[in-house]
């Protein structure tokens, strides 16, 4: 049965990339700015992230130091269209000082750490959870980390190819355990599943009967 599976989730991979296409993420045009949108991009849409981060484009302010250095409250009203503002404001300051104890304030040297212990460190920052680390590491770091999130267990979930009950560490072993560990195919396949579960695998009302994956684990 393993590789069965193993080849089911690549035949998944296959269908998507077939239907959707390269999906071309992270939309960011630095290391920076994609750190920034993981943390923005919690609870909200991916439009109101890119109009939050074009307000600290707009005001110069996209490098590690002036972010730093700004105030609390000053980083909220830029950051505002990402919604939870100032809570997304202190999350991002409590990212800044992690880097800057850790890392003499050099994004690079984060990125550029091993996978254990950049993943470590992100995780130790308040309000950085595995889904926004996981992200950072993917498609910052470039380091061979698959990305779960809620549509992952959904659409997995429903096609009976992992448990129910799976949490983040199970469900990411999985892919882990199944995929080659190949950066550029856990980018394009956490992306296509985001395409998936969007306009088929929906929570309410799934269009199942159009779904390019429907079958898929009957083959």
């Amino acid at each position: 049965m393993g590789k069965e599976q193993n080849e089911t989730f690549l035949r998944v991979y296959e269908r998507l990339h077939e239907f959707f296409g390269p999906q071309e993420w992270w939309p960011g045009e630095t290391a920076l700015e994609v750190v920034i949108g993981a943390v923005l991009t919690q609870n909200t849409n991916w439009a109101n992230v890119e109009k939050a981060i074009q307000n600290l484009k707009n005001a110069g302010l996209l490098s590690f130091p002036l972010l730093q250095a700004i105030p609390l409250e000053g980083l909220a009203e830029y950051i505002r269209p990402s919604g939870y503002y100032n809570i997304k404001a202190r999350r991002l300051k409590n990212l800044f000082q992690m880097i800057e104890e850790e890392y003499q304030g050099e994004l690079d040297l984060l990125l550029g750490d091993t996978l254990k212990n950049s993943r470590e460190n992100l995780l130790s920052v308040k309000g950085v959870g595995p889904e926004t680390a996981d992200s950072i590491l993917l498609y910052a770091a470039h380091q061979p980390v698959f990305v779960i999130d809620t549509y992952t267990h959904r659409v997995f979930s429903r096609h009976q190819l992992v448990p129910e009950e799976s949490d983040y560490h199970s469900l990411q072993e999985e892919f882990l355990g199944r995929l080659p560990g190949d950066v550029s195919l856990f980018n394009e396949y956490h992306a296509l599943i985001v395409a998936v579960a969007k306009e088929f695998c929906k929570k309410k009302r799934p269009r199942c009967q159009e779904c390019p994956l429907q079958g898929v684990e009957e083959e």
